[in-house]
């Protein structure tokens, strides 16, 4: 199983029968099939209809259409490793477009916040993704009023970049961020 590790995490990516599992028999099964200890990761509603959202529009359709590139286009669990459990999820948008850039987004358990974990995962797919010689950008959305995630991004040398209204049931404004290669 592909893996990247960092000092206190482990990513892993999630192909597409680990989806199916996840999206059919719920994330205890997941944790099971990947020997972690359960965790009920505890996130905003906003985050958790963005997760379910990508699960049926995004990471299960992707990662069948591109096997052999699925870790662009899946969710790869944020594990804390001294404790073996998921304690998130990050992920990447696709493969680099024509212009070179691809998105990169993430969630957190609440009971796991301000420990840096979020600067670790996006530090380490960062730098996964960066060695694909066609990625040139990395772009990042966060809502305006979450602090605690322009931090990461900022420490992750990540750029402002703008901002605009995401429309939605409850529209949302977010700043949008762009890390250079």
């Amino acid at each position: 199983m592909i893996s990247l590790k960092s000092s206190r995490l482990q990513l892993i990516p999630l192909d597409n029968s680990l989806l199916k599992k996840w999206h059919q028999m719920g994330r205890q099964a997941l944790e099971k099939e990947l020997n972690l200890k359960p965790n009920n990761l505890m996130l905003e509603k906003f985050y958790a209809q963005e997760m379910n959202d990508a699960m049926v529009n995004f990471w299960l359709p992707m990662t069948h259409k591109f096997p052999l590139d699925f870790m662009w286009y899946t969710n790869w669990e944020i594990i804390l490793t001294e404790s073996s459990c998921s304690i998130g999820g990050i992920g990447l948008s696709g493969l680099p477009d024509d212009a070179g850039t691809t998105e990169i987004g993430y969630a957190l358990d609440q009971k796991y916040r301000g420990h840096g974990y979020a600067r670790e995962a996006v530090d380490t797919l960062s730098k996964w993704a960066f060695q694909d010689s066609g990625l040139r950008v990395i772009r990042a959305e966060t809502p305006c009023e979450n602090l605690a995630s322009q931090r990461v991004l900022e420490a992750n040398n990540f750029q402002q970049t703008d901002k605009k209204t995401i429309q939605c049931p409850n529209p949302i404004d977010v700043f949008m961020w762009e890390r250079l290669r």
